[in-house]
């Protein structure tokens, strides 16, 4: 009576199936990290998996997608999804230097209206002898 090997083939696929996955989700790490541009033929490549396989996994195709996507949209050197602002933070970095500019301006407000003060003073003096300035806060 010949044995049924259905249950080990079974398992060895599933094996085989999860190793292929893990070598492509590795891949696709790696040329993110490296800020490679990543396609369908890199990750195949560096896998050592088929591109054909590649479009079978749902998620695996998603994200080499978006990963894809997000490189073709910047013309400048390639930075790794990971390590990219969002737009989020974009907007905090710029209302962070819009409030930083303001302060400056009200400052140099304050600096030009001590001085123009302390000038005018140094002016009324009725004492030559006077070398230095003090400015006072108005």
């Amino acid at each position: 009576m010949r044995r049924d090997h259905h249950a080990q083939l079974a398992d060895a696929a599933r094996r085989r199936h999860e190793l292929t996955r893990a070598k492509a989700v590795q891949a696709l790490r790696e040329l993110d990290r490296a800020g490679t541009a990543v396609t369908f033929e890199k990750v195949a490549r560096d896998a050592g998996v088929s591109r054909s396989w590649l479009y079978t996994e749902p998620d695996i195709r998603t994200e080499i997608e978006r990963l894809r996507d997000a490189t073709r949209r910047t013309t400048t050197t390639q930075i790794p999804a990971s390590q990219r602002a969002s737009d989020a933070s974009l907007r905090a970095r710029l209302d962070a230097a819009l409030e930083r500019n303001r302060k400056l301006a009200e400052e140099n407000q304050r600096l030009r209206r001590q001085l123009a003060h302390a000038l005018g003073e140094g002016r009324e003096s009725p004492s030559p002898r006077r070398s230095s300035i003090t400015i006072r806060p108005c």
